[in-house]
């Protein structure tokens, strides 16, 4: 059922250079989710997600520190060993200081005919994060403009937006499959579904959802749920480490990272200026622990997940050395523990020492009386 967005998944690089040569377009890769990919898709381009590979290399150590987090390593390492080399332009919206290393090394030394930094606001619990916002958002299409020679029109632009609207919708709608007693699709497959999304024309991916979900309504697996987990931290889209989860005796119904949930759970509201809906809906996000403080909004969030979703324990993952998701991890925690939720924390690196971790998984999940089924 899911073997097209399998499909997407691993060989994104090659669908990738087929859109090129059926589209008058070029890929632009995009270094985090807050991106506004609706203003590259209106312009006729691809937003691409750039992501690692989970391999070890031996490439960025001249151009980024050791002790910043692998997943930016892995990322400037895709760069440097030419994994992109068909796209002709990158753009980063303020996240991280490894992420935006890892960006400004790959606009120095790899190939580019454009690069774009967004400052996105750091802060957005102030009411001056959404005109701030919007003029970043103003100076970006003005870029792409001017780089790409034609005007990115309010029509084109409303298109780009209710088509991405349409994604996270559909993607809502599988994810709402995950709450019943026995979920229909895997926490693998969820993940290849939102992973998937990063790399395709959202007009492939929309007509894919709608062909697999009347499917997944009816579908029952071959398989007992076993614990209920939650995944919260760090990008994530190791799938490896989620199979060898769900093959000991649980299953992953819901998460809150940037490669899952968070990328896509809310919609644009259309109130009138389009341009600062678009930047709404980015402020308003379920935020990534750089954006949010002073207060952590994202703690209710996660908990009212836990809850809709019969969440029996949460994993905290971290990329090794991310500092954000470090300082959230002590007291998200102690918030879970003190509302009932057992957690297990996990630190990951380029690749994950997926034994050892299989012998914690097992020991968290015997925490509340779950033994291995599979």
């Amino acid at each position: 059922m899911f073997t097209k967005l399998v499909d997407w998944y691993e060989n994104r690089h090659d669908y990738a250079r087929t859109w090129l040569q059926q589209n008058d377009g070029e890929v632009v890769g995009c270094f985090c989710s807050y991106v506004p990919e609706e203003l590259v898709y209106a312009a006729g381009l691809l937003p691409v997600r750039v992501l690692g590979s989970h391999e070890p290399q031996a490439v960025t150590e001249p151009h980024i520190f050791g002790m910043f987090c692998p997943f930016c390593r892995d990322v400037l390492a895709q760069g440097l060993k030419g994994r992109y080399n068909y796209m002709k332009g990158i753009v980063l919206a303020q996240s991280c200081l490894h992420l935006r290393q890892a960006f400004t090394s790959w606009k120095n030394h790899v190939p580019a005919d454009f690069a774009h930094y967004i400052y996105f606001p750091n802060k957005v619990q102030t009411e001056h994060a959404y005109p701030y916002y919007h003029g970043e958002m103003v100076k970006f299409k003005k870029a792409l403009e001017e780089w790409t020679g034609r005007t990115i029109s309010d029509e084109s632009l409303k298109e780009a937006a209710e088509l991405y609207n349409e994604n996270r919708r559909l993607m809502r709608e599988v994810y709402e499959l995950r709450k019943g007693p026995n979920p229909p699709v895997t926490g693998l497959e969820a993940m290849i579904m939102v992973a998937s999304s990063f790399f395709v024309d959202k007009k492939d991916h929309n007509a894919e959802l709608k062909r697999i979900l009347p499917e997944l309504k009816s579908r029952s697996l071959d398989r007992e749920t076993g614990g209920r987990l939650m995944i919260v931290g760090s990008e994530n889209d190791d799938t490896e480490f989620v199979q060898m989860v769900e093959s000991v005796g649980a299953t992953v119904v819901v998460d809150d990272h940037c490669t899952g949930s968070r990328y896509f759970w809310n919609e644009t509201e259309f109130k009138g200026d389009l341009m600062q809906d678009i930047a709404n809906r980015y402020i308003d996000r379920p935020p990534c622990p750089t954006k949010d403080w002073e207060e952590r909004s994202r703690f209710p969030h996660i908990l009212q997940l836990a809850k809709e979703y019969n969440v029996d324990g949460v994993i905290l993952i971290q990329q090794k050395f991310c500092d954000p998701h470090e300082c959230d991890m002590v007291p998200l925690k102690e918030y879970l523990n003190s509302n009932g939720y057992p957690t297990l924390f996990l630190e990951f690196d380029v690749t994950v020492p997926v034994g050892q971790f299989r012998i914690r998984v097992e020991a968290f999940l015997e925490m509340f009386g779950v033994e291995e089924l599979f």
